[in-house]
């Protein structure tokens, strides 16, 4: 089967962050709530960070958009590991279907809203997948899959 250069690439994030998630399951608590320098925080952090920020870029594609992960509250791997993969699939479903790229994509706040082009938010979801990179280097000691080598055989 055929698809884009964005599913796919999009495909490699869910499957690599899946697979970042798991390496960490082997840490202590205490290790996963240490701060790195260069990081958002901790890595429990930086991966729920990373994970929300899926989940947030995806509810400007919504109509009826996701609840927040609520950073003060704890959230374990296994958690945000099902929140990934959900993400996952409704990229995977927004990406299946017919993307106007002309489509005006509004973000509003209080009493302010910002139009951008649909081509500027899928770039931003893009950019924002070299995070998941920052918490694979306190975790690469760990036994498990080398996420830069290994490929995903199906993420359908």
């Amino acid at each position: 089967m055929t698809t884009s250069l964005l599913s796919d690439a999009f495909a490699h994030h869910f499957w690599a962050t899946e697979r970042l998630i798991d390496a960490c399951a082997a840490l202590t608590p205490e290790q996963l709530k240490t701060p790195a320098p260069g990081a958002y925080g901790s890595i429990i952090d930086t991966l729920r960070h990373l994970v929300e920020s899926d989940r947030w870029y995806l509810s400007f594609f919504r109509s009826e958009p996701a609840a927040p992960i609520a950073e003060a509250e704890e959230i374990s791997l296994a958690e945000l590991r099902s929140v990934m993969t959900s993400n996952g699939m409704a990229w995977m479903e927004l990406l299946d279907g017919e993307i106007d790229p002309a489509a005006d994509v509004v973000e509003r706040g209080d009493g302010w809203e910002v139009h951008a082009p649909i081509g500027l938010r899928l770039a931003q979801v893009i950019h924002q997948r070299h995070r998941s990179s920052q918490p694979s280097l306190r975790c690469s000691h760990q036994p498990g899959p080398d996420v830069a080598r290994d490929r995903p055989v199906e993420l359908r």
